[in-house]
Formats: C-alpha cells, sequence, structure tokens
C-alpha cells in the first residue's frame, strides 16, 4: 500500500474547510417587484455520493448541492450547474491520492418544500499513527463556483470564483430565515495545526452580499470599485421562521447612511475575492474605491454562512435555515 506522511495527510484534511448571468433566468414572485434568484426556494438538491479513502476510514459521504435533481456517484470534481448560479462549502478534497470530503450544508423539509440549513461544526481527521485534527468548519452558501478537489490548504479565497456576471441595481435581498445559537460570548478557533482556543466575542451567521464594477487590464490583473453593499449578522435565536426579511442594499459608500455598518468598508487587498481572468487563470479581485453614481455593477456576489470572520472561526452548534432568496426592485 502507497504510504502518506503526517503533513499530506494533514494538508488533505485542512484543505477541504475552503469552500453567462443565470440571474436573467430569475422568476418573477407574486409581488411584482420581486424576482426570485434561480434555485433560490432551494428545492432542487444535486446528491454527490463519495468513498473516502480507506487510510482515513473508507466512509462513503453524502455532498448536497443547489442544482437540478441529479446523483452522481464517486471521486468526481463537481463542476457548478450551468442553470444554478450557487455553489455550497461541501467539498472534496484529493491530496496524493487520498479523497477526504467535507459536508457543511444540508437541505431540510419545510413545509411542501425544502430550505436550506448551513451549519457551524467541528470536521475531525484521525490516521492511528498519523494524524488526529479537529477543524471548524462554518456552512456556506454563495454565487458563484469551487475549484474541485481542493489540492492544498493555500491562500482559501484563491479557491473559490467568487460572484456571478449581473449588471441590475436591486433595492435589497429579501429572504425568509430563522437561526438557532448556543448564545456564548466567545467562538473556537480550531485550525488543525494548534489546540484549540477560545476567542472572545460572540459569533453571528452572516448575509452578505456586494455589488462590484470589474475591469481587468492587460496583464490579466482584475480591479474592482463597490457599487452596492448589503450585509447583516445574526446572533439571537430565532426558533420562528421571518419571513420576507429585508436587507436594503446601500449604493456607494455606506458611511453616514441610514443601515450603516462598520463592516461595510472595502475589502482589504489581503483578504480579495478571487475570479477567473480572461487568461483562465485565477486572480484576486482587488477593490479600489467606491462606485459613482453612474456606476452599474458587472458582478454581484452574495454569501450566506452560518459564522462571519475569519476562517476556522466561529461557535460550534450556530445553525442559520434561509428559504425563498430574491432580489426586490
Amino acid at each position: 500500500m502507497k504510504q502518506f506522511t503526517r503533513n499530506t495527510i494533514k494538508t488533505l484534511c485542512l484543505g477541504i474547510i475552503l469552500g453567462t448571468s443565470v440571474l436573467s433566468m430569475a422568476q418573477t414572485t407574486e409581488k411584482e417587484n420581486e424576482k426570485l434568484i434561480p434555485f433560490g426556494d432551494f428545492n432542487s438538491w444535486m446528491v454527490r455520493i463519495i468513498d473516502e479513502s480507506f487510510v482515513i476510514g473508507g466512509n462513503t459521504k453524502t455532498l448536497y448541492e443547489v442544482a437540478p435533481v441529479d446523483t452522481i456517484r464517486g471521486d468526481k470534481p463537481y463542476i457548478s450547474s450551468t442553470v444554478s448560479p450557487w455553489r455550497t462549502s461541501n467539498v472534496m478534497a484529493k491530496v496524493s491520492g487520498v479523497t477526504k470530503c467535507s459536508i457543511s450544508v444540508f437541505p431540510e423539509k419545510r413545509d411542501d418544500g425544502y430550505c436550506v440549513r448551513v451549519e457551524t461544526l467541528m470536521e475531525k481527521c484521525k490516521v492511528l499513527g498519523i494524524v488526529n485534527i479537529t477543524v471548524l468548519v462554518p456552512g456556506t452558501i454563495y454565487l458563484g463556483q469551487m475549484h474541485e478537489p481542493i489540492k492544498d490548504t493555500k491562500n482559501p479565497q484563491s479557491k473559490l470564483n467568487a460572484g456571478i456576471p449581473f449588471t441590475e441595481t436591486p433595492n435589497a435581498v429579501v429572504f425568509d430565515y430563522k437561526m438557532e445559537t448556543p448564545g456564548t460570548d466567545h467562538r473556537i478557533k480550531a485550525t488543525g495545526f494548534s489546540k484549540i482556543v477560545d476567542v472572545a466575542g460572540r459569533d453571528s451567521a452572516e448575509i452578505y452580499v456586494i455589488l462590484q464594477k470589474r475591469w481587468e487590464d492587460k496583464n490579466g490583473n482584475v480591479y474592482a470599485k463597490r457599487i452596492g453593499t448589503a450585509i447583516e449578522r445574526l446572533s439571537e435565536n430565532t426558533p420562528d421562521w421571518k419571513n420576507d426579511h429585508r436587507l436594503n442594499i446601500l449604493y456607494g459608500d455606506p458611511a453616514n447612511q441610514a443601515g450603516s455598518k462598520s463592516y461595510m468598508q472595502l475589502i482589504p487587498k489581503e483578504q480579495s475575492l478571487y475570479c477567473i481572468n480572461s487568461k483562465g487563470k485565477s486572480v484576486p479581485v482587488e477593490e479600489v474605491g467606491w462606485g459613482d453614481t453612474d456606476d452599474k455593477p458587472t458582478h454581484l456576489f452574495l454569501r450566506v454562512s452560518s459564522s462571519y470572520g475569519e476562517a476556522y472561526i466561529g461557535t460550534v452548534g450556530n445553525k442559520l435555515w434561509v428559504d425563498n432568496v430574491r432580489l426586490a426592485y
């Protein structure tokens, strides 16, 4: 049998943690000024059934994606659906021939259909005599793609193709949600490389929406102006569904606008989103300023996560249910 080093198994286990505009196909809801983001009712799910490698237990895992109903078997990289703009943090990693999966996003029954549940949990990877690590994993769904399989732990953002083409200027994002949280005033940091430690501050689920105007220079570098921003953090138990929750989009610099929060600033260069440029290369999208009044977006990025902030930090047990995600005009 092929031998695997401690570093190889660590790289595999930690790597799984990362995770033409289809919105023109959006369905109009009963309210004439709202458009459902395609598959944003979460009633359609694709199932991936993958056997992990024997060296890490050989378990069979079921991964879910927001996409046309289908079942895919085997450790094949998932190429996002051409009709669904969504991707999840459910991911397959493959390092030195070893296959490992991480699952933190789930479909859940709601009335006559389904919703999505994202959950912060601990992902464990144990190989007797080689490695025994525990990593905190937030559940996330977002608009964009992921480059699968994950092959290393370097620069998690570079594993994503964040955002989708989009040229409209909606007034708000509207959705249904409920939340369950332990409500503790500290978080946990579990990276797998060191012992688990407490981090001050209460964890929050986050709904993160930005509109960007992107452009590329002759060298393939991608830059963006921030056109619109809508970010909300949820940190309280909401046991009953809160329907038609509205999150207004603030255009231009949100400072001094009603609803502005300190975390709505431009993305620091070292934390930039990534995209695929015209040369087929994954590059950072560097935000260089706020949009002018006559600027229109070229891309929309929407992310729903059970925890906020840095990777590997959060509160185990945070659960956020979301349904019927649409744009209001």
